[in-house]
């Protein structure tokens, strides 16, 4: 139905509007009462799909990337689609519009999306009150610093978000790997990253000393342009620093194979879909047999089918993450999924 109705009618419009107009569709018709029709769709309630990872419970290990929900508006409403857990953000401290529009493009041949939206968001304090309500499905808090901050003040920023989140989601993402805000990726270098989640580790210490509650989760998302060398850094500093557990991976600024137009594909800006595929896969493994599996893996990157699913998971991933792949497949895609997974545990 999705394919048929819904996706043509959205893709007729721009990407951005399209997004939009989704958001307040999906607000709508929960408030219409539709949640339950929602569920008794698309959410499958089976203890063998729940997950124990880095101390929390997940109802299933397929969750919604960070990008979809960047303000916290709807976390509980796409829990109705099946989703067993919500990743919001990326958050900064302070408001930002993110970059220029024209900003947000489909590459339907490739089943593709490049964005540089430039982490365009309310703020993290805006998001906070959103937060406040109960939660339906665990929620991650990915986190970044503003544009106009300087990467030697960077750590400030990410300081300011963990703080404000932390009595209000469930796990934390550290988000160094965008490519859409500038100079961003350099903190993905060995002894700016090291010092980076060292403060964090140390912050989250002394939140969970203060509130009396567990230390809460922190998770570092990666790109997948990283070399082999770069990626055994990456290993080493989860080592040095005990964070919980890598998401890989984000969109990426390759560009070869594809197969849309070149005004398409030339477009500056992250990747994310189909083409990542292979990619995104490919560090999940090097990462889990590199380490021998010391940490958990959230694995994300063209998922589009539930072979490309269990190929995650099969490759080292805990859990999975949709984004690009939710947008071409639609919320039954999560259901299909999950039954591939339950399928794979009888035989």
């Amino acid at each position: 139905m999705y394919k048929i109705f819904v996706r043509p009618f959205l893709f007729l419009l721009d990407a951005e509007k399209a997004h939009y107009l989704t958001f307040s569709l999906v607000r709508f018709l929960s408030r219409l009462g539709f949640s339950g029709l929602f569920r008794s769709l698309f959410v499958i309630e089976d203890k063998r799909l729940e997950r124990q990872v880095f101390g929390l419970t997940f109802k299933n290990p397929i969750g919604l990337a960070a990008g979809f929900d960047k303000d916290a508006k709807l976390y509980n409403e796409f829990s109705n689609f099946g989703f067993g857990f919500v990743e919001i953000g990326t958050l900064t401290p302070k408001p930002q519009k993110g970059n220029p529009k024209k900003r947000l493009f489909r590459l339907k041949a490739d089943e593709a999306i490049i964005n540089r939206m430039g982490f365009n968001n309310l703020g993290v304090f805006d998001a906070v009150e959103r937060l406040k309500k109960e939660h339906k499905v665990l929620v991650g808090g990915n986190i970044g610093k503003n544009k106009v901050t300087p990467n030697k003040e960077a750590i400030k920023d990410y300081l300011i978000c963990f703080d404000a989140l932390f009595n209000y989601v469930d796990y934390f993402v550290v988000n160094v790997s965008s490519p859409n805000t500038p100079g961003l990726r350099e903190l993905q270098d060995k002894e700016p990253l090291t010092a980076l989640l060292l403060e964090l580790k140390k912050q989250n210490s002394k939140q969970a000393g203060k509130e009396s509650v567990p230390e809460k989760p922190i998770l570092l998302k990666i790109a997948p342009d990283l070399s082999e060398n770069q990626l055994m850094d990456i290993i080493s500093i989860v080592k040095t620093t005990k964070i919980d557990g890598i998401i890989a991976t984000n969109t990426t600024i390759e560009r070869r194979g594809l197969k849309s137009d070149m005004v398409l594909t030339e477009q500056n800006g992250g990747l994310s879909g189909k083409p990542l595929t292979q990619r995104s896969t490919e560090v999940i493994r090097f990462l889990a047999e590199k380490s021998n599996k010391a940490f958990p893996i959230i694995g994300v990157g063209g998922i589009h089918s539930a072979e490309d699913a269990l190929e995650k998971l099969e490759a080292g991933a805990d859990l999975i993450q949709l984004y690009t792949g939710f947008i071409y497949e639609g919320p039954s895609l999560i259901k299909r999924i999950n039954k591939a997974i339950l399928a794979q545990q009888k035989n």
